[in-house]
Parts: structure tokens; sequence; C-alpha cells
């Protein structure tokens, strides 16, 4: 039987075989002529790219015309129209047409598409959910090179979703991505990426959200034009790395940056080098200036200039190498606090650059530079930890230091692209990003997706389907230490939303969620449900334990913790009395049926009346 099979194969292989060879003969003899959709397609779809590249593109109308070639079977403009498509940029979103478009491409085995299409079962939007199929797409895709399906695969394994958890399995996809980042990292760092909470934001409307206000921006931008020379190199660096709401911008960064050095800035000489030694399309590389301004920076004591100044002598740009030289500015650099002096320090001392091979130096040298935000300190660390060179080898740590690289690439942006989209309105458009960042690991998404779910604002799914999909998002944000989440999954449970009323596991989620932050809001909870004896056994000094534990935890809690506190001495009252024999009283006084079952509630707003009334009295003027 066997063998019968392996002969049939055989045939088929050898038949599918001679008709290639004889297809590919008759393409030799017989040159194919482009059809007029063909050229009419490519016509489109270079226009477009034309408007694209060219000085203040005029976008929508490049994407029409990508539209118009998509059409027509042009699968680059395929792509490009299916992703405008799918995620609302500069076409209106269309899913089942962006799914004709992917399904096509991830037919012929294009590892983009085969990852967006992959991204469409696992979120269930323009097509039922399917994690089966989603899981396969995303395998293609990653073994495809695709680097956005190799992180979806990792956090898939990291975390057990569709897959048996495997650590090692998520450790090879993340150090591919890493490796990646690591190797497009430039002197200048890379961008910025705003991770603004959603939640955070709206609770708390002056909270620092890492966006730059417009309004700021432009006041800075006044202050740097009247010569205010702090101004200037902030808006300098700003431009040049780019973050926080602002392009990346190296013309407008070297016009601020001239005029700071010219004022005699150390700053500004210092990023001037930079840019030299890099070298853009804004200014030619070169070592001769770019050593100018490094050493002008680093004789006024500026460790961003005496960093620079070794870099050039550990690789010999514009100078001989000198590992001695190098080591010493970097050390000068490294004992202010300069990230990419510790940081060099850290490749000195593990390669034995100059220095003795020292790991343990190493190690400090890339925490340091880690702790201060440097992608490539969390790289090497990562690297450390991988092999255990020098450190403990930890696949666990290992893999949570390249995550953390992984997500500091530049596909990292779309989370502003996001927040900008909720902030103009544009709700399904900013879900739809979350939720594909969601599905790449980043927990900011996932929080943000539940939270854009959790306040039904918009129309893209059922209601109970909706709060279903919270949850999910929001258990994965919990998984990945938000104390918040892990609050909401309690709310989940305690009332049923997007699942079955459970008590135990509402507590369950509000511990954990005490236990990592001692969040004010878990442990407030967590003393109800004693008092009421919900999903924990009814226990007043617990309760009242609880109670004061969330007053600790926050200052915003006082007040709330002051009338539950009261309501549960009156309520540890009331049942104390009914301990004793005080039939002919109790019988005629029951609160409960006096009041109905929400009394608690009533007696718990009578107060907060009272106690707002005595504050006005308070700050009323006196005669």
């Amino acid at each position: 039987m066997e063998r019968a099979i392996f002969f049939t194969s055989l045939i088929c292989v050898l038949t599918l075989t001679q008709f290639v060879a004889t297809d590919a003969t008759d393409s030799l003899t017989k040159p194919l002529q482009p059809t007029e959709d063909e050229k009419r397609a490519n016509s489109s779809y270079e226009n477009a790219k034309q408007i694209l590249n060219g000085y203040n593109p005029d976008r929508p109308k490049a994407y029409q015309l990508l539209l118009e070639a998509a059409k027509l079977n042009h699968s680059k403009a395929m792509l490009m129209s299916a992703q405008a498509l799918l995620f609302g940029d500069h076409l209106k979103m269309n899913f089942p047409l962006a799914k004709r478009f992917l399904k096509q491409l991830a037919g012929e085995g294009d590892p983009s598409a085969q990852m967006l299409i992959g991204f469409m079962y696992a979120s269930g939007i323009g097509m039922e959910p399917d994690p089966v199929k989603a899981l396969v797409y995303y395998t293609f895709a990653a073994t495809g090179g695709n680097l956005l399906a190799q992180m979806a695969m990792g956090y898939r394994y990291w975390s057990g979703i569709s897959v048996i958890s495997s650590c090692d399995t998520a450790l090879k996809y993340y150090e591919k991505v890493a490796k990646k980042v690591e190797e497009e990292v430039s002197f200048s760092g890379v961008i910025a990426i705003s991770r603004v909470r959603l939640l955070d934001e709206i609770e708390n409307p002056g909270s620092y959200s890492g966006i730059l206000d417009d309004d700021l921006l432009q006041y800075y931008q006044f202050l740097a034009d009247k010569g205010d020379v702090n101004a200037q190199v902030g808006l300098g660096q700003l431009h040049y790395q780019g973050g926080r709401g602002v392009e990346q911008d190296h013309a407008r960064a070297l016009n601020y940056f001239l005029q700071a050095a010219d004022a005699g800035n150390a700053n500004a000489m210092a990023f001037l080098g930079k840019m030299y030694l890099e070298g853009s399309s804004v200014v030619q590389q070169s070592n001769e200036t770019a050593l100018k301004y490094f050493k002008m920076a680093a004789e006024k004591g500026n460790s961003v200039g005496q960093s620079g100044l070794g870099v050039m002598y550990l690789y010999g740009k514009g100078v001989e190498k000198d590992y001695h030289k190098a080591h010493k500015y970097f050390s000068l650099a490294a004992n202010q606090g300069w990230v990419d002096g510790q940081l060099q320090l850290g490749i000195m001392y593990f390669n034995g650059l100059g220095v003795p091979k020292d790991y343990k130096s190493a190690s400090k040298y890339f925490t340091l530079a880690s702790q201060s935000g440097h992608v490539l300190g969390y790289y090497n660390l990562a690297q450390m930890h991988a092999s255990g060179t020098g450190v403990t080898k930890s696949c666990p740590t290992a893999v949570e230091l390249f995550k953390n690289v992984a997500e500091r690439g530049h596909w990292g942006t779309m989370l502003t692209t996001a927040h900008n989209a909720y902030k103009d309105g544009r709700l399904t458009e900013a879900f739809i990003k979350y939720s594909f960042m969601a599905e790449l690991g980043y927990e900011v998404a996932q929080n943000n997706a539940a939270f854009i779910l959790d306040r039904q604002e918009f129309e893209l799914f059922q209601k109970n389907e909706s709060l279903s999909r919270a949850l999910m998002y929001w258990s994965r944000s919990a998984t990945q230490g938000s104390s918040i989440a892990r609050v909401k999954l309690g709310d989940y449970y305690y009332y049923g939303y997007g699942t079955k009323i459970d008590y135990e596991t509402a507590a369950a989620q509000y511990r954990l969620a005490s236990d990592m932050q001692q969040n004010a809001q878990a442990l407030f909870n967590l003393a109800y449900m004693h008092e009421q004896g919900l999903g924990l056994k009814k226990d007043f000094h617990l309760a009242k334990r609880y109670y004061d534990m969330a007053a600790d935890s926050s200052a915003d809690a006082h007040v709330p913790v002051a009338l539950a506190k009261f309501k549960l001495a009156f309520v540890y009252g009331a049942e104390s009395l009914q301990k004793y024999d005080w039939s002919l009283v109790t019988s005629h006084f029951n609160i409960t049926k006096i009041l109905g079952p929400d009394w608690d509630l009533y007696l718990m707003t009578f107060m907060a009346l009272m106690l707002g009334l005595v504050v006005a009295i308070r700050r009323m003027p006196q005669p």
C-alpha cells in the first residue's frame, strides 16, 4: 500500500514538473505581453508611488489610485489597499474588500497578507472568529519572515493562547524580531513609542499622557523663534528622535541645533555631532565635522559630547582606534548618568575591548542602560540571560527583555495613530488598531481595546459580544501585570458582564490586584464582599481591615472609606443587638423589609449628602 502511494505521488510530481517545465519553455519562446488591464494597473500604481514619495503628498488621492490598481489585480497595490481598507488609513473601511484582497495574496504566499488575514480571523473583524485558522496564517507568515507575525507567535507561545505555552519557542520568535530592531537602531536611538492608557487619561484628565499638546508645541516654537536656547535644544531633540506625537524631522532639528550651538549650548553641539556622524538626507556624513562638534561639547563637560568622542575612538571614525581614550570618555559620560556611555562601557567589558573581559561589569552597565530605557541595554541583557553568559541562564527573563525590544520597533507608532483616532472620535478605527497591536502582545493596546469595548461607544459588535471580547482583552492585560485590568476582571465576574456571575472568581481577581499593587479599588471591593458575604466569608473585622488598607493606599479613598466604615459600624451594631432576645423590638423593626434590599446604598447616599452639607456650611463666608 505504502509503495503504491509512493509511486502515485512520484507520478504526480513528475507530471507537475513536466507541466511547469513546458510552461516555462513556452514563456521563454513566447514572451507574454501585458494586457490593457495590467498596463492601467501599473500606471495607477506608479502614479500613486510618485505622489507618496513627493513633498507634502496627497495621500487620499494616492490611495484612490492604489485602489484602482488593486481592483485590476496589481499585487503590491492590493496589499497597500487592503491595509488601508482594514485600518481606515486614507480609505474608507471596507472589510469585505480588504478580506478579498488579502485572501488572494495570502493564497499566493504573501507573508504580510497572511499576517493580516490571520489577524482578521483572530479578532473576528470582517469574519467569524476562528483561532485555528488565525494560528495557521500566523505560522505561515512567521515562517515567511514577517516580523509582526513572529511577534504574534512569540506572544502566543509566551501566554499559551491557542497553543501549549512554551518559553523556548517564544524565545526563538522574539529573538528574531529583537535582532531586527537592534540592527535598525541608529546612533540617534529609536523612535519613542507613546503608550497612552485611555482609562487613565479619561479618569485623570490632568495626568501626563506622553503626547505633546499642540498648543504647548506652538508655545515652545514661539520661544525658540524668540531665541530661547533651551526651547531650541528641546525642539531639536524632539524633531531629531521623533515621538510624543511629533514626527521625525531632521531638517527642523538641524535648524534648531544650529541656532542653539551658535549661542554656545553644549547639548546642541553634541547633537550636531550625532547628526554629522550618522549622516542623513539633511546633512552629509562627515567624521571630521562630527569630531569638531563632539570636541566642542566635551570641552564644556557635556556627557553627550564625551560619549560621542568615545564612539569615534572606539570604532576609529575620523581618528585612530584608541580603546583607552574610548573607555575614558565613556566613563566620564556614564558617571554623569548618560545612557549611551553606560551602554558602550557594557559593550567594552563584554567583548574585552581594551579592558579584560568582565561579564559582571558588562551586566551592571547594560542594566543601568536598560533602566534609562535604552533598547540596546535590554537587548544585550536578553542575550546574556538567553545564553547564560555571566548571569544565570533564564528563559523567562530573556523572553521579557526580547519582548521589550521587539515592542520598540517602528511598528509601535500605530499606538500613536490609534490614540489620535480615538481623540478624533474615530472609535472603530482606534479599536481595530488597538486590537491589532494587542495581537502582537502590547499590554497597553489590550487594555485600550478592552476599554473601548467596555464603554460600548461604537456599533461594530452586539452588546453581549462586546463585553465578552472586552473580558478577553482585560484578561490578557491583567496577565501582563495590569492591576487596573485585574479590577476590571473582578467587576465583570461580579456583575456578570460577558460571563456568568461568579463572586468567588471576582474576589480572587480583586485579591490579585491588591497583592500586586495594593490597588485601593480592589481593597475596597474585597472589604465590601467580606461585609456582605459575597464569594468570601462574611466577616466585619476583615471588612474593616480591608477598608483601612484601601484608605492607606490612596488619598482619594478616604471619603468613601469613611462612609463605608460608618455604615459598617451601623450594621455591625444592629446585628449585635439582634443576638439578644429583643423580640418585642426587633419583630417590628426589620430594616430590609422597611427600606428594601438596597437600604445600605440609601444610607451611604444620605451620609454623603450630610457630609456635603457640612462642607458647604463650613465654606460659607462668616458674617
